[in-house]
């Protein structure tokens, strides 16, 4: 074994039991999503909770595991990591971090792939970048799993506190848990404002989340951006994540942002499908359901991460509230919105089924609204979530349920 996995504490993620199975599978394990967001950690706690010690894990920042992978003669791969300990008689597991750094190596591992009894596991920050370097070379040879920001559950245990796991279909016919709410509201509000990476999670103080997510932007901007893009200028590229950010939770108009930020349309709708692509935003598809002609088609855009608006813009809490709810939801199933072009819309149309409306604080005259719009567009369940106690209204999903 090559003696490279770091001691790390370990938090519950989600992803884990699911990775753990997959473990046993001969396709390659890629896990990708954006930087910070616990992959490295994730992927060392899995070769931990290996029985074997023919293992090893390289670090592609690392310009010497790079040069491993750079040999023309992929059975020098091998032959270099036997002269460090692992033995290629036996199962080996190799996990590779940052595997983007080294294009190079997706033919490599496909070979090792076909030649050698070989798991691999590698991490990647740019599912863009990811799913066209391995298309073809391990087609049918891998599985892609994404790992995203902490959602509030995630976010709970980093925080070491208990909270139930609950079905959102449960959920989502429950009303207003009040004690809940007073157990765990300054958690959520946390949330909400700063986001769900794992370290700014941990950091004990505001000023210590800041610094985090400014760093993670900037390496976001200056790393994976400049990897993938044509990269000519960063200000206009801050300029128009800063321009996304004011924006957030509204319908996207490329033409109104490319005059603004003083870039040509299709440079920023191919900036914005980049952005997607890599995690930093979501577009937010109209709901179809309905036959109305009278529905708005235009896209509606969030943020991946809550603390990432809070460091680029000065929106509302409202309008923070609304990209926590769709940063909670988005894991659970397929989201839309649905809006009349005389601007009455539903936030969310979860899996085709629910119209769910993000107030601060609900009232019964916003439930009867959204019945009437509900109705509109065909669904027939429907239901408020809220960010604060109402004085009496409780018929609304508090957002901090949302686990």
């Amino acid at each position: 074994m090559i003696n490279d996995i770091k001691n790390t504490v370990f938090f519950e993620r989600k992803l884990h039991k699911e990775l753990q199975a997959h473990l046993k599978e001969k396709q390659v394990t890629i896990l990708t999503g954006m930087r910070r967001t616990g992959k490295t950690t994730l992927v060392n706690k899995l070769l931990s909770e290996l029985e074997s010690q023919n293992k090893v894990f390289l670090d592609f920042q690392n310009l010497t595991n790079r040069d491993i992978f750079l040999t023309r003669n992929y059975d020098d791969i091998i032959h270099t990591l036997k002269r460090q300990g692992l033995d290629s008689k036996q199962k080996m597991y190799i996990a590779i971090d940052e595997i983007q750094l080294v294009p190079e190596s997706a033919s490599a591992i496909k070979y090792l792939y076909d030649h050698y009894d070989i798991k691999f596991i590698l991490t990647g920050s740019s599912s863009y970048y990811l799913k066209n370097l391995f298309s073809e070379s391990l087609a049918g040879r891998k599985q892609i799993f994404e790992l995203f920001p902490l959602d509030f559950g995630e976010f709970l245990t980093f925080k070491s506190v208990s909270h139930g796991k609950r079905e959102l279909k449960n959920i989502l016919v429950e009303n207003f848990d009040e004690h809940e709410y007073s157990r765990l509201k300054s958690y959520y509000e946390e949330y909400i404002k700063y986001g769900g990476f794992p370290e700014v999670a941990l950091a004990s103080n505001d000023e210590h989340k800041k610094r985090l997510l400014e760093d993670t932007l900037s390496s976001y901007i200056n790393i994976d951006i400049k990897t993938l893009s044509d990269f000519k200028e960063s200000t206009n590229i801050m300029n128009l994540v800063r321009m996304l950010a004011d924006r957030v939770g509204t319908r996207l108009d490329v033409s109104k942002i490319s005059r603004l930020v003083g870039l040509s349309r299709q440079t920023v709708q191919n900036y914005i499908d980049l952005f997607e692509k890599t995690y930093l935003i979501y577009t937010l598809p109209a709901y179809s359901g309905s036959t109305d002609r009278e529905i708005v088609k235009a896209k509606k855009i969030y943020f991946s991460d809550g603390g990432l608006v809070t460091t680029l813009s000065q929106v509302s809490g409202g309008t923070l509230f609304e990209n926590a709810i769709q940063n909670q939801l988005h894991r659970v199933g397929e989201l839309a919105y649905y809006a009349l072009k005389t601007g009455r819309e539903i936030d969310f149309v979860l899996d085709k089924k629910f119209g769910l409306e993000a107030k601060e604080s609900p009232t019964d005259s916003d439930l009867t609204t959204l019945g009437t719009i509900a109705t509109k567009a065909g669904l027939k369940k429907y239901r408020l979530i809220g960010r604060h106690k109402s004085p009496k209204f409780r018929n609304y999903i508090w957002g901090g349920s949302i686990v």
